[in-house]
């Protein structure tokens, strides 16, 4: 058995090292999955983001040149402009033209009247930043890093060798779509206006304000992402008021008398404060350049891309939304600090086109979505561990049973040729004896042919034990199984039995009452109870209180036979072993009485062959008690 263990043991180790090794690299390949999963979900959200920004841009890029005042000029006459009114939207402030003198027109100043109560605030917001973003005209940009930072790029290396075994699959790199460089037109495009817009558009200059190309040649306010928004510097002296402003050829050139040409650039972003972002382009008619856009504040903004396109989505439990603007930074699903150290896992980033070159996102997985799949491998490696330690288990009681059988076996050897050296050593004693006239009297002889017989006896019980044991298991005993109320066979027991358990002073009582009609085999029936009684005698003998008990009764629909005695009974651990092959309580009192172990493994086979059952209990008082259960035969 200690060779079986061990056996076991290394056979448990060489098949959980591969198993093991195969579960690491299953579940790792689920994880990079899973990852490329999120990865991809968040591309695509994302997408949708910039979607929205491109809507943005497309809708203002396609506003009619005059839509900046509170009134425009239509075919029927004057209308009123779409944007003479607070916006829709809350992250937008509201609209307004810059013109070439530095003065400030909205849709919510009439030309004639005072400004109306609701509008007078956000007027006022908007005249202060109209003083600021000429100000801003002033100012050059810094260089624009043309590489992502460290961090960031790093990041975005160890994302894309962690995609590329799983992107590959589906797609080559090479042919993946470029990230766009400009929402909206790229270029300045031309269109034609009325004189009635034309008019509309400008608006008497005030000599107050120096005219655009009295300072330095303007740089492009394309907002860098990369830099805050006190990333400026005042530029040089302003040039002599006497060079002229190098116009842009064709702009405003006349058509007719009623069409004119106006050239319209992409949309722009600069800083106004960390707060507020202005958002224009710039039109050019006839040499003169007017700026029109709108006032976009950050944190409204922020929010708003994070309720609409992040909350509601089923990955903001997986993912955090990082939302960075001019300073700004909106982080959606806030998370504890115990969360945090797992977000560091970084799953896509992106710096979205002009004019929101401000406006950058990053996402972060916070814990993989769980996996079907991941699950269902669980669960089978789970019930192959649940297999593997069963089967060992039932391996190792099965080689122990067998084991403990073939010992079993060699001890019967040796008690059955111990049982069989006796009587015949008995035998051939007494004969010697008788042959040598030893016994010098009638009575004597008949004393030892007495023994004789009763060692002869013995000698025959024990070898027809061992046939009865060798046909049951080779399923070659035939039973004649009869009906009847066991009355015949209790009287022959009591018969046969009588003179030996006089000899050794047992008392025997019989209770039978009211027997029902069963069916049994007579001379099987007659062994089993002659086997118990045996052993009660045998393990009863050196006692004082020598007493065994038959009892036979119906309950319900079964025949109920008990033997039982007042010997010293049968260890707890034994009761339901006793009934096994070649089993001995190993005992003192076992050990001196001797017995080969198959007495009551031929009760309990005889019991079960004619359909009944067999059990052993020990008394509440001295002894133990064998109930043999038989079915009754029911009646008609």
């Amino acid at each position: 058995m200690r060779n079986l263990r061990l056996y076991m043991v290394v056979f448990c180790v060489l098949v959980s090292l591969p198993l093991g090794f195969v579960a690491w690299r299953t579940y790792g390949a689920m994880d990079r999955e899973a990852r490329a999963q999120v990865r991809f979900f968040a591309e695509q959200l994302l997408d949708e983001v910039e979607a929205e920004l491109s809507e943005l841009v497309r809708r203002e890029e396609n506003r009619a040149v005059d839509e900046y005042r509170p009134t425009r000029v239509e075919e029927g006459g004057l209308t009123r402009s779409p944007l003479a009114g607070l916006p829709a939207e809350a992250y937008i402030l509201g609209y307004f033209q810059n013109n070439p003198d530095g003065t400030f027109q909205s849709p919510l100043v009439d030309d004639t009247g005072p400004v109306q109560a609701a509008f007078g605030p956000r007027v006022q917001q908007l005249e202060s930043i109209n003083t600021a973003f000429n100000r801003r005209k002033l100012v050059a940009r810094l260089p624009q890093p043309k590489t992502q930072p460290p961090k960031t790029r790093k990041k975005a290396k160890v994302a894309q060798k962690q995609e590329a075994s799983f992107a590959d699959r589906f797609l080559r790199t090479d042919e993946r779509k470029q990230s766009k460089s400009v929402l909206g037109q790229q270029k300045a495009r031309v269109e034609e206006i009325t004189a009635g817009q034309a008019m509309n558009l400008a608006k008497k200059e005030n000599p107050a304000y120096k005219k655009p190309w009295e300072y330095e040649t303007e740089a492009d306010e394309t907002f860098d992402a990369a830099t805050d928004s006190t990333a400026y510097r005042i530029a040089a002296a302003p040039l002599a008021r006497d060079e002229p402003r190098q116009a842009t050829a064709g702009f405003g050139e006349k058509k007719d008398k009623n069409r004119f040409q106006v050239e319209v650039a992409p949309l722009q972003a600069v800083a106004i404060d960390p707060q507020k972002m202005f958002i224009f382009r710039r039109i050019g008619i006839n040499g003169e350049i007017y700026r029109q856009g709108f006032v976009l504040q950050l944190q409204p903004f922020l929010d708003h891309l994070i309720d609409r396109f992040y909350a509601p989505q089923p990955i903001s439990g997986y993912t955090r939304l990082i939302l960075k603007a001019a300073g700004l930074t909106a982080t959606g699903a806030p998370l504890s600090e115990a969360e945090g150290h797992q977000g560091e896992d970084w799953i896509a980033g992106r710096t979205f086109p002009a004019p929101f070159g401000f406006l950058s996102a990053e996402m972060q997985a916070v814990k993989l979505p769980p996996s079907p799949a991941r699950q269902t491998f669980t669960m089978a490696l789970g019930i192959l561990a649940v297999v593997m330690v069963a089967g060992l288990v039932a391996i190792y009681h099965s080689a122990r049973t067998v084991l403990d059988l073939s010992e079993r076996r060699s001890q019967f050897v040796s008690a059955v040729t111990h049982e069989l050296k006796t009587p015949l050593t008995n035998i051939r004693m007494y004969i010697e004896m008788l042959d040598q006239g030893i016994a010098a009297t009638p009575e004597r002889e008949q004393e030892y042919f007495g023994i004789l017989a009763s060692e002869s006896a013995r000698l025959s019980g024990l070898i027809n034990n061992v046939l009865e044991l060798s046909r049951l298991e080779r399923q070659t005993r035939r039973f004649d199984l009869k009906e009847g109320d066991l009355s015949d066979v209790l009287d022959e027991v009591r018969l046969l039995m009588a003179e030996n358990l006089t000899r050794e002073g047992f008392e025997l009582s019989v209770v039978a009452d009211d027997l029902p009609v069963c069916t049994y085999d007579r001379d099987v029936l007659v062994q089993v109870l002659i086997n118990l009684m045996e052993n009660s005698v045998k393990f009863g003998r050196h006692l004082q209180e020598k007493r065994i008990r038959i009892s036979a009764g119906a309950e319900t629909d079964r025949l109920t036979l008990k033997v039982s005695d007042t010997g010293p009974g049968i260890p707890r651990r034994s009761l339901k072993q006793v009934f096994d092959d070649f089993y001995r309580v190993d005992n003192d009192l076992n050990r001196t009485t001797g017995g080969t172990g198959i007495g009551l493994a031929l009760v309990k086979k005889f019991v079960a062959a004619m359909g009944g059952q067999v059990k052993a209990e020990n008394n509440d008082g001295p002894g133990c008690t064998i109930t043999i259960v038989l079915p009754v035969k029911p009646e008609v």
